[in-house]
């Protein structure tokens, strides 16, 4: 301070003579305050970082997990402190993803209270380590007024915890949309990229989780800073919820014939009760012989052989993703006799449905 005034004092010395006594004073008091003068913020004023806590079951999607905590890392960039979070483990021990790496946890659940919000990110077999004491402190942070999320097959913890009801649509990842749908029937479930309600939210994980980010981001802080983070990871476009999870048929089987398409879209709903060529040849208006020579022609298979296969792929995800009975897999499939289902499982994995369920796990 004494050398602001001492500077200004000798550069103006001339200035100061035709000022009186009390206004040179007056004028002094003013340059102090300027020389030490600060934003005064109050630290109750100060913006709170929005925070996030992400609850890892064993197994989890490692690319599900990391396409949400980046757009939050770069927003941070563009904008500091607009978001915190932290990892939060079963016990609080480290946590092993689906692909093998090991992540550190910031705590167990149970250490964690009044949380903003949660989001559960699982992979394969996503009930494998839920306890009672997850699902009571699941309901009780929801109680609370936290947002509860999933993110891949997370749905399944918050299901099982009793967080959703058949007034919402969630989602999840689509390879393990049949067995949710079969332990929780009375769900609604949808094959969007993500569901966003007040105080839910869902995504099918993998890169999805960006997408849904950059949409809770936009919403928050603005279209241009959704737009900004976009392009920092060479994202072409912003997909939006509604955007499909899956390839289309013609694309997953390079088959571009509408009635050929159509048939295999049928067969895809008609798995529990699976139809005979002539009733899907019937569907699309052609004879049971024109559809065989699709089928061999475009795909080189018979529709018979097509849709066994169908099936089968099915009963594996039930296997591997849910504790469905071996007889019930083989109903929810559309096979006549668990003997016959284990034969044509046998045949078409080398392996047993029984085996096949340990192997995974």
């Amino acid at each position: 301070m004494r050398l602001c005034v001492k500077t200004i004092r000798s550069t103006n010395r001339q200035s100061w003579r035709g000022f009186g006594r009390e206004r040179r004073l007056a004028l002094l008091a003013c340059l102090r305050l300027a020389c030490y003068a600060r934003p005064i913020v109050s630290r109750a004023c100060a913006p709170m970082p929005e925070e996030f806590h992400f609850l890892l079951m064993p197994g989890f999607s490692a690319l599900g997990f990391m396409s949400a905590v980046e757009p939050l890392r770069v927003a941070n960039r563009f904008r500091p402190n607009l978001y915190h979070w932290r990892i939060v483990s079963c016990d609080g021990a480290p946590v092993v993803a689906s692909n093998g790496i090991s992540l550190n946890a910031d705590a167990a659940f149970a250490q964690v209270e009044h949380a903003h919000t949660i989001f559960v990110i699982a992979g394969f077999d996503p009930l494998a380590r839920y306890t009672r004491a997850l699902g009571d402190w699941l309901r009780r942070e929801y109680r609370q007024g936290a947002t509860a999320g999933g993110i891949d097959t997370g749905s399944f913890v918050l299901a099982e915890a009793g967080l959703f009801d058949a007034s919402h649509a969630l989602t999840l990842h689509w390879e393990a949309l049949a067995a949710f749908q079969e332990r929780y029937p009375h769900l609604k479930t949808t094959q969007e990229l993500f569901e966003i309600d007040a105080r839910r939210i869902t995504c099918a994980g993998g890169t999805a989780s960006i997408d849904m980010m950059l949409d809770l981001i936009g919403r928050r802080h603005g279209a241009e800073l959704a737009a900004t983070i976009s392009e920092q990871f060479v994202l072409s476009r912003i997909r939006q919820r509604s955007d499909r999870q899956r390839l289309e048929i013609a694309a997953r089987y390079g088959v571009h014939n509408r009635k050929l398409i159509q048939v295999i879209g049928t067969m895809e709903h008609h798995i529990e009760s699976p139809l005979s060529s002539d009733a899907l040849a019937r569907e699309v208006g052609i004879t049971r012989r024109q559809l065989e020579r699709l089928f061999s022609t475009m795909l080189d298979d018979t529709p018979a052989r097509f849709h066994l296969r169908l099936r089968l792929e099915r009963a594996r995800e039930l296997l591997q993703q849910t504790d469905m009975t071996v007889a019930a897999v083989c109903a929810a499939c559309g096979f006549e006799s668990p003997s016959h289902f284990s034969r044509t499982y046998r045949a078409q994995f080398g392996t047993s449905p029984r085996s096949d369920r340990h192997t995974s796990r």
